[in-house]
């Protein structure tokens, strides 16, 4: 029984670190992503996700420039596609 609470304690522990970390690991991440590893390294080689290489062979990524990385590409939702196409017909409508 103690055993299993100091591995919750432990899991605990590296998720609070994980939450609070400004750089990550690959690891971590890819954690973080939800994303294997082969995957994110995939977006690396690519140059398709931020990431930092200091000595030129880890790679460390920033964890609010993945947050913005996450949150490109927007896609709008149906009400706001109707409200846009209103918008435009009214002001083509008063052109005319």
């Amino acid at each position: 029984m103690s055993e299993e609470l100091k591995q919750m304690a432990e899991l605990i522990a590296a998720n609070i670190i994980n939450c609070t970390k400004e750089v990550l690991t690959t690891d971590e991440a890819a954690r973080y992503l939800g994303v294997s590893k082969s995957y994110l390294y995939k977006l690396t080689m690519q140059q398709k996700i931020p990431h930092y290489k200091p000595l030129g062979k880890m790679c460390y990524f920033n964890r609010q420039e993945l947050e913005q990385w996450l949150q490109i590409n927007r896609i709008a939702t149906g009400d706001e596609i109707s409200q846009k196409a209103q918008s435009y017909c009214m002001k083509k409508g008063g052109q005319q």
